[in-house]
Parts: structure tokens; C-alpha cells; sequence
């Protein structure tokens, strides 16, 4: 897998040939799956984490509903093969999480 590389701000790197390839190209295709709000994808508006939809709007400690939408985000990344282990906090309305997540082209660590 080959990805354009995002600069500080989150954006592509055009036109400065900056890419990622293997397993960092996967974890960062992971963030920009997780950043991508469901329907702001105009070509696709049916993809997207249901942050507003879903997360956001619920009531009290959802912590366990949110931790399986984004483990389905990450799990359904290209060239992921299985999160080997998601753990997650749920303090004072911050939701934190890391993962560790076995690509094709190895383990890399994921912090939501």
C-alpha cells in the first residue's frame, strides 16, 4: 500500500512526492477512515464514522457502543488483517483509545 503523506494540519502533501508505503500507509489510512465524518464524502455519503449520528447525541457511558464502531472502521481498513488488542477510557465526556492492529505488513499502534 502506498499513501500520500499528511502535513501537520492533516492535509495531502501535493506536489512534494512525500509518500508512506507499508505499514505506516495503513495506519494512515486508519486515522483518515476515523476522521472521515459519515456523510461528508460527497461521492460517498453513506461512508463515515457516525461521530453526530451516533457518539455524540447518546446518553451517559456508551463507551462499549463506541469502541465497536471504531474497531469496525479500523477493521474494515484495506490491508488490515485484525486488531489484536483495543482498549479504550470514557472520563469526563473524552473518549481515548489505543490499539494494536496486525497489517499485512506488520503491527502498528493506533491512538484515537
Amino acid at each position: 500500500m502506498q499513501y500520500r503523506a499528511l502535513d501537520e494540519q492533516g492535509d495531502y502533501t501535493l506536489g512534494q512526492n512525500k509518500m508512506k508505503q507499508g505499514k505506516e500507509a495503513v495506519a494512515q489510512a486508519i486515522k483518515t477512515r476515523l476522521d472521515l465524518l459519515y456523510g461528508q464524502w460527497w461521492e460517498n455519503t453513506e461512508d463515515g464514522l457516525p461521530l453526530f449520528e451516533k457518539i455524540l447525541g447518546a446518553y451517559g457511558d456508551n463507551r462499549e457502543m463506541i469502541d465497536m464502531l471504531i474497531s469496525e472502521r479500523i477493521a474494515e481498513t484495506k490491508d488490515v488483517r485484525e486488531i489484536k488488542s483495543y482498549e479504550s477510557t470514557f472520563q469526563n465526556r473524552v473518549y481515548s483509545a489505543n490499539c494494536v492492529v496486525e497489517t499485512v505488513y506488520g503491527t502498528v499502534l493506533i491512538d484515537v
